[in-house]
């Protein structure tokens, strides 16, 4: 989301697509903290993900994201928690990321989640 509201125009063309074809957008609530900073680009932020489905996080997904970095050695509490929200999803789902290889690791064994670098 961060690259999308700074206009990068990967990102932006991926959300467009998935818009023309109805799909719906999820986005975890630690992404939009990772987003909005206060100013002029969360007007984009705001835009994007107008419509989407934002998932919070409580006790039982916090609990699911730690065991997802207890079974792969994985640290980032950030990325986590995306990857609990793709996955939970049990459907064909695409992570739009700057650091693929993390999330990855994340969703190995998971065949419905992509990851995409942007």
């Amino acid at each position: 989301m961060s690259k999308a509201a700074a206009g990068d125009p990967r990102a932006v063309a991926w959300i467009a697509r998935a818009r023309e074809l109805q799909l719906p957008l999820v986005v975890n609530a630690v992404t939009l903290t990772e987003s909005i900073r206060g100013g002029g680009r969360d007007a984009r932020v705001h835009l994007l993900t107008k419509n989407a489905r934002v998932d919070i996080v409580d006790g039982d997904f916090a609990a699911e994201a730690g065991r997802l970095l207890g079974r792969t050695g994985r640290s980032d509490t950030v990325d986590a928690l995306v990857a609990t929200t793709a996955i939970r999803l049990k459907q064909p789902t695409t992570i739009l990321t700057s650091d693929p290889r993390d999330l990855q690791s994340l969703t190995s064994e998971h065949p419905l989640v992509r990851v995409v670098p942007v």
